[in-house]
């Protein structure tokens, strides 16, 4: 098997290292890679703001970028539920109609992937940890997972999963919303982290590289004791 790998703009220039990492995991359960330089962003951030046609500019390069009729996998629900859900909205009856549509079955978010296309739930990795899982916003309710990280979490060895208070609430991103509305934004985030010090957690776990930087810019700015990590960096500890 061959797929193509989407790599989001906040993974592409903040978080590289768990877009390598995604590489390194495929590879090792034998899925071939290909990756096209000239990809860029989906166009989620413009449509959020009602920026539509640019949006539209954008999507309409997206799917001309994933031009094989292949699985897309990628490291954010949020980019990719935004491409199954809303991609419709910009395409239906146009000519890409159908391109669109054959995207929209073919793109998965890479846990999603994992555990219900190759039906791998353990790959091997170990970390001497302790973590609680953030469930995002998008990846819970636009996207649609919540079984399919924890069960590839509860496969790593030596780590324990310490499920934090309302794990399924926002942090604060939101895209724009974290800039237009920041006291709301760093509200939430501050609740957000301290649910998860209560844990006695090492480190706050999600699928969205969005919302932990959003939580890591409030870690750092008060220096707490907890760090945040892709889901992806945890399952690419121990085997190499």
């Amino acid at each position: 098997m061959i797929v193509d790998i989407f790599v989001p703009c906040f993974v592409d220039q903040v978080y590289a290292e768990t877009a390598k990492n995604m590489v390194k995991i495929l590879e090792k359960l034998d899925v071939g890679v290909n990756y096209n330089p000239n990809q860029t962003c989906c166009g989620q951030m413009a449509f959020n703001s009602g920026f539509w046609d640019e949006a539209r500019a954008m999507g309409e390069k997206f799917i001309k970028d994933f031009p094989n009729d292949r699985y897309i996998v990628g490291p954010s629900a949020s980019c990719i539920g935004y491409v199954r859900n809303y991609f419709p909205k910009l395409f239906h009856n146009t000519s890409l109609h159908n391109d669109f549509k054959q995207m929209r079955k073919n793109i998965y978010e890479f846990t999603d992937f994992l555990v219900n296309i190759l039906h791998v739930k353990d790959i091997g990795a170990r970390f001497d940890t302790t973590i609680t899982y953030h469930d995002a916003c998008a990846a819970l309710r636009e996207y649609g997972i919540k079984d399919e990280p924890r069960t590839l979490l509860q496969n790593v060895k030596g780590l324990s999963i310490l499920e934090m208070k309302e794990n399924d609430v926002c942090c604060g991103f939101g895209g724009t919303f974290s800039v237009k509305n920041e006291s709301i934004s760093t509200s939430m985030a501050q609740q957000k982290v301290n649910n998860a010090l209560t844990t006695g957690a090492e480190y706050i776990v999600s699928t969205e590289a969005s919302c932990l930087l959003n939580l890591n810019g409030y870690i750092q700015k008060h220096q707490l004791p907890i760090k945040t990590m892709h889901i992806i960096d945890v399952l690419a500890q121990g085997w190499e």
